[in-house]
């Protein structure tokens, strides 16, 4: 039963994560956000909790500001939340800022702060400033790469530099993400790229041994104030590993570790930041040390993981920002089991038998939740939609999972 409230979230993209967002809205305050994408996709179909309304190209700037400033006078008897469920929409925001806080409140930093973390080179400075230990990193170029030698050894991490550019191009044997064992993987997978409508910069990254389990994402909620209120660690136990969803999380614990956690409150209160954050690392069992792969200026695909655990994401921005309501800082020490992957694919695939274990006990305390599956949002064609999608993850892990610890 949707409830009326004075504001009304407005989400962008029609994702998994667009529909962690609109069930955290509705299961904090009863709310039915009104969700804009450019398609209609699985997550959000058939769906009550919320409001979507479909507008092609709204990732092109010159669609973006007309289309949410026509949305702004359509509701103008709202306060609109704006939030994106991916990175696209973030930048599209932040650039947008000035025009779209006229009509929106827009929980996101400015400009320039975001050119300092997302540029990989400024991105590598303040991490050696703060103290983050990276990946060993390097980058290539149409023009240099067939005579590039990586300064590393094998196997290696190839991955595009500009994730838009790279999602608009296409050729055989595209992946996310590509590991190289050895030199001839290596040009191969440059010439194949390079062959493309892709012509910007890659990166070429050291790998870091270690299953999806030495993977870590921490989601934090900074607020208008400047100080953090929310940190959630995740343990991830199994990635998605399909060439379309590599480095998507498939099934996560909730873990805990102050020391890290206090770091990184240091690190966002230090530069400024406000709004969500998250962070993807991985644990480097050589050196006993995280290592830091990016930072994203929004909240993660995987982060109704902090919801489940107890601790509603959505309920901290929006009663920091429309209800103004004061917060203390959390760290979420709430074990919980978060995924979107069927229980028999789960215990297939992972590797990390201790992780495993505490899975199956979370599960027995009935202690696990997948954020698409949701009781007061359940009809017949949602649920068949769903359980085909459920099924479909068999298939995939069959065809594209392998056990050595790479993300192939």
């Amino acid at each position: 039963m949707a409830t009326e409230q004075p504001f009304l979230p407005v989400l962008l993209g029609s994702d998994m994560n667009a529909y962690g967002m609109a069930r955290a809205f509705y299961e904090a305050y009863g709310i039915k956000p009104l969700v804009l994408g450019r398609s209609h996709l699985t997550a959000t179909q058939d769906s009550h909790i919320i409001n979507f309304q479909e507008i092609d190209r709204l990732n092109e700037q010159d669609v973006f500001a007309p289309a949410l400033a026509k949305v702004a006078k359509k509701y103008s008897d709202k306060k609109l939340l704006l939030l994106a469920c991916g990175d696209d929409y973030a930048k599209l925001i932040i650039k947008n800022k000035p025009a779209l806080q006229e009509h929106f409140t827009v929980p996101y930093i400015d400009e320039s702060l975001m050119d300092e973390i997302l540029l990989k080179e400024n991105f590598y400075k303040m991490c050696d400033k703060y103290d983050f230990k990276y990946p060993g990193t390097t980058t290539v170029t149409a023009g240099n790469y067939e005579n590039f030698t990586p300064p590393f050894e094998y196997p290696i991490i190839l991955k595009a530099s500009n994730s838009v550019e790279y999602w608009a191009c296409s050729f055989p044997g595209k992946k996310k993400v590509f590991v190289a064992h050895d030199e001839a993987e290596k040009t191969a997978i440059l010439k194949a790229i390079y062959s493309s409508t892709y012509q910007d910069t890659m990166i070429i990254q050291e790998f870091i041994p270690g299953d999806d389990s030495y993977m870590r994402v921490l989601n934090a909620y900074v607020g208008k104030d400047g100080k953090v209120k929310l940190m959630c660690l995740g343990n991830p136990i199994l990635e998605e590993h399909s060439p379309e969803g590599i480095g998507s999380y498939a099934a996560i614990v909730t873990t805990y570790d102050k020391e890290l956690m206090d770091q990184v409150r240091f690190f966002l209160e230090d530069i400024g930041y406000t709004g969500f954050a998250n962070f993807d690392m991985k644990y480097d069992m050589r050196d006993k040390q995280y290592k830091l792969f990016e930072i994203n200026l929004r909240n993660g695909r995987s982060s109704y993981y902090v919801t489940a655990s107890g601790h509603n994401l959505m309920k901290y921005v929006a009663d920091d920002h429309m209800l103004n309501i004061e917060q203390e800082v959390t760290y979420v020490q709430d074990k919980h089991l978060w995924m979107i992957i069927p229980k028999g694919v789960l215990f297939k695939y992972a590797s990390n038998e201790k992780l495993k274990l505490e899975a199956k006990k979370l599960i027995r305390e009935g202690k696990y939740t997948n954020s698409l599956y949701y009781n007061q949002d359940m009809n017949a064609k949602r649920w068949v939609k769903l359980t085909l999608n459920n099924l479909n993850y068999y298939r995939k892990y069959k065809k594209y999972f392998n056990n050595k610890g790479l993300t192939e």
